[in-house]
Parts: C-alpha cells; structure tokens; sequence
C-alpha cells in the first residue's frame, strides 16, 4: 500500500491472536496502527497492554537470525542439524525430522510463510544452542529496540509463563524488520515457496488476498 504498510496494522493482529488462547480469554482489544514511513500514530487503544503475542513471536526470531547473518555468525547456505527438541514442536511446522540437516535459508523460508514451529526452534539452536539463550536475546534486541514492555520466553510463540509483549512493541518491531532489512522483507508477502524440498503457503494469504497492497507482516 501507498500511504501505510501493513506493519502498521500489527498492533490489531495482536487482538486477533491473543484470542486464540483461552490463557488470555480476558485480553482486550489491543491496537496500534501508525504510518510506517513517519511514525505518526492513527489509533491506539490499549497499546501499551501486555499480551501473548502468539506466532508474532516469530518476527523478532527473523529479525535475531537476520542480524546473525549480518554479523557473520552464521550464513543463509549453513546446514542447520534438527534437534528432537525442534522436532517435537507442534503445528505450524515443516514436520523436520531429528537429525535432518537443512540449510538456514530454507528454515526461514518456513518460519516466515509457514509460520514453523520447527523452523524457528532449529534456528534458535543453530545460533545460541538452546531456545533458553536465544530467547534472552530476543529480549535484549527488543530492549535495544525499544519494546519496553517486551519479555520473549521462546522463539516460537506457543504459550509460555511470561511470554508476553504490546501492541505498540510489535510495531515498533513490524518497523525495524522493514527498515533494518529491507533484504528481506519480500519473504512476508510470498502466498508460496519451496522449503526442505517441500511446497508451503502462506498462513496469512487469506489476509494478504482480502487486503489490497497488504504486504505482511505475520498473524498467528
């Protein structure tokens, strides 16, 4: 779209996904709609409300991996090993078998249009070892973002103690993946593409197809 990217919109997908768990029944409606390019703020409504992000979880994983392969710690062609760990998380996944090897690019790829829970877990390993380290940096880069109401628990978003972030952070974030990797952000507006061998689609197509010029970011 001309006037406002998509990513403005995350603050109402939170609402969407956060009632998707009966943890957080009582949410409320939570938005914050901004247009991206200036940062002026159109709508907010219980912005700074802190609730389960949910599969949005997965926008800082992708902007923590994209910033790995920015320092050189690891790179798209890497063939990442499959933990049972990673292997065992349930749907959205790419049904990646323990001890699989795939090459990174193809982990985001699924963590990206899929919304893999595998993915994301395997990513998170390949880069700190254990989901525990990664997720501790995910709230660092949030910090360093400025989503100071942001706690990331995992890299997946399945329901965790804790695991929580806003309206307003989730925007901040939809901004830093469009602007600090501008690279990379043609992967969120993909209906389909080839991970692992593997045909997948989009879970966000039906938003993608209902909304003219909406060019992702993710729901959950």
């Amino acid at each position: 779209m001309q006037r406002l990217k998509q990513i403005a919109l995350l603050g109402a997908a939170l609402l969407c996904i956060s009632g998707l768990f009966a943890v957080v029944s009582a949410a409320p409606y939570a938005a914050y709609v901004i247009d991206a390019r200036t940062g002026k703020v159109l709508h907010s409504r219980n912005a700074d409300t802190r609730l389960h992000p949910a599969s949005l979880t997965k926008m800082m994983t992708l902007y923590v991996v994209f910033d790995a392969i920015r320092r050189g710690e690891i790179s798209l062609d890497t063939p990442v090993r499959v933990s049972t760990n990673a292997a065992s998380k349930p749907p959205s996944k790419l049904y990646l078998k323990a001890g699989q090897k795939v090459q990174l690019r193809y982990l985001v790829r699924a963590s990206a249009i899929k919304s893999a829970n595998d993915a994301a877990t395997a990513m998170a390993e390949a880069i700190s070892g254990s989901e525990a380290a990664f997720a501790e940096r995910m709230t660092r880069t949030a910090r360093a973002l400025g989503m100071k109401d942001t706690t990331f628990k995992n890299p997946h978003g399945l329901t965790q103690a804790g695991h929580l972030s806003t309206a307003h952070d989730m925007t901040t974030l939809g901004r830093a993946l469009f602007f600090h990797f501008p690279d990379y952000y043609n992967l969120f507006s993909r209906t389909s593409t080839v991970a692992a061998g593997k045909t997948i689609y989009n879970t966000n197509r039906k938003l993608l197809a209902a909304y003219r010029g909406a060019d992702g970011i993710k729901t959950g």
